[in-house]
This record gives C-alpha cells, structure tokens and sequence, in this order.
C-alpha cells in the first residue's frame, strides 16, 4: 500500500501510553538513563519492584562493557585488536556476533557487523564530521566482509587481521530482547523497554489495552506525532538516515552505512519502522532495508523471522506498508 505523507522520515518512536480505566489507580515504575549512546527508558507495570528496574539497568551497563567497539578492554575490542588471533568472549558476545553473522547472509550483505573500520573513518559518534578520503575509505572497504568471521563456540576469529566489528546495527536489538526475557523470568507482565528507537513490548497495557506507539516527525516538534502503531506484544524497531548527519558541499551524509560502496547508503529508503517478534531481528534488517531500496524491499520483508508489519518513508514523501499492521 502507498499513500502520501508530509514528512519524509521516521526515525524514533514515542510510546504513547494512552488512558487507563477508571479503577486504574497505580502508575508504573519508570526510568531512563544515559546508556549505549542513547537515552534508555524502561516502564514497568506490573509489578511494581525497584529492584527488578535496577537489575534491568545493571544489564544494560554490563551488555555495553561487553559489546563496545571504543571501550577498552571490551569483548569487542579485544577482537578489533587481537590482529587475526581468536579471542574468547563471552557467551551472549559470541551469540550477539553469530545472530548478526546470520543476517548478512541472509540479507546478502545488506547488513555486515565488520564495517567497524569505515564507521571509525566516518566517525558519527563524535563531533567533527568530514568525508574521508578516498584512499582512507578504499582500504577501509577492504576490510569490511561478514564471510571473514567465524564463530567457535565462544570463541571469535577473524580471518583479516584488519578486520574491526561493529555491532551498532543489531546490540541494542539484541539487549532490548534479552532485557525483555529478564522482566518476564521476574514476573513482569506488562512493561516498555525503549533503548532509543528499539522498543520491545511485554504484554498489554494493565486495562487490557494494546500499546500505541507514536512515530514522531523529525523535523518537526519531538512531541509532533504523524501515525500512531496499535500493537501487542512484540518489538517495534525504527531507523533513518537523519539520526547523525552532516552537510559537506551541499551533499547530506548520514550514518547508515552501505559495506560495498563505503559511503552512507544511496536508496529511495529514508526511513524503516519494523515490526517483528523479535528486536534483534529488527534492528539488523531495519538498517538492511535502507541499504537496499523499496524495490529489493519486499523480498527482504518476506524472508525476515517473526516479521509482522513495516513502514517504509521514502524520499518522495510516499509511505509504503507491508504485512499486518494497525496503522492510522
């Protein structure tokens, strides 16, 4: 299905909670913090226990120690700095890297966890952006290709020594499904896990309710709010290409990075908000989908594990909807 929008862009979601009934008196147990380079929000409302809500933010934090590519000392980093050497991590590091193995191969490279080399030459995470250099970028692309992991166990080996990983496009996935399996052990039966943009949905909302998640406008106010997602359970994952950005000579570059070319992705996709079962799943393909295009797009969605529903912004304006959705 294609209909006009008048934004070009969905890039974060906003939860919107919506009203309780009337004899819902209690409010939920919330937090956010700075973690995984991004404000981390998670909502708990049943039951109302502190401990568990530390004991999810104490997980956060031990999941970037572990899957940092700039943290000294780092699963990662050991790896990035091992020259061709295997490395032992641990379980949930060696896990992470063969569920995003796994999707570069299905996804035919679309989605590549060894481009940690090129996003350092482009470096979005810091302040001062330029374009880098075309021999810089050429040896960098060299480097980049998921055929060149392996995966023993829980021991990772990369077969060029030049090789650096980067796991930016699928942790927060992956951190936001573990976080979620954690509440659910503990007993939780409703609650919103939103790791800046990756959101994962425990149960219903307490009257029994769907949740309703807001895509907002980017350019516009941050409470401005242009379709509203009506979902149960599941994980509900959006990425654009106006996150971290820069203008160079009139050209916009943006951090979604395309493993072949070496530079930000060229395609008609600005913006992907997935719907699937799982948040690492969604992470991993919602930044695939903009590397591919609308017109390779369909085949990818079919073939994606859990997938329920997708939006895709284009840089004409158009919405292009697949699968069940509840969109308005």
């Amino acid at each position: 299905m294609r209909m006009p929008i008048s934004v070009l862009l969905l890039i974060s979601l906003l939860i919107i909670f919506g009203g309780c009934s009337a004899d819902e008196t209690r409010q939920p147990i919330s937090d956010t913090r700075l973690l995984l380079d991004t404000f981390c929000t998670i909502t708990i409302y049943e039951p109302l226990d502190m401990s568990i809500l530390e004991e999810a933010f104490d997980m956060c934090e031990e999941y970037e120690a572990m899957f940092s590519r700039t943290l000294e000392g780092s699963d990662i980093w050991q790896i990035n700095n091992a020259s061709g050497s295997p490395v032992t991590v641990n379980p949930q590091t060696a896990a992470l890297i063969s569920a995003g193995l796994e999707i570069g191969y299905s996804s035919d490279g679309m989605f590549d966890i060894t481009t940690g080399r090129l996003s350092s030459l482009w470096d979005f995470g810091g302040d001062d952006f330029s374009v880098p250099t075309e021999s810089d970028l050429e040896t960098a692309r060299t480097t980049a290709n998921y055929r060149l992991v392996t995966v023993t166990d829980d021991t990772v080996q990369l077969a060029n020594a030049e090789t650096w990983l980067d796991l930016g496009g699928i942790a927060k996935g992956y951190i936001a499904d573990r976080l979620a399996e954690f509440l659910k052990e503990r007993g939780v039966k409703g609650a919103v896990i939103d790791l800046g943009g990756d959101t994962a949905l425990i149960g219903v909302k307490p009257d029994g309710t769907r949740w309703r998640i807001g895509v907002r406008n980017p350019f516009g106010d941050s409470r401005e709010v242009f379709g509203v997602v009506t979902t149960a359970e599941a994980a509900v994952v959006s990425s654009g290409i106006f996150e971290r950005q820069f203008m160079e000579d009139g050209i916009h570059y943006h951090h979604i990075l395309d493993p072949l070319s070496g530079f930000p992705a060229r395609s008609d996709v600005v913006g992907v908000t997935l719907i699937t079962e799982s948040a690492t799943v969604g992470d991993a393909y919602s930044t695939a989908l903009i590397i591919a295009g609308s017109e390779r797009a369909h085949n990818m969605l079919e073939q994606i594990p859990g997938f329920i529903g997708a939006l895709l912004a284009l840089d004409d304006g158009a919405l292009l909807k697949y699968g069940s959705i509840d969109f308005q």
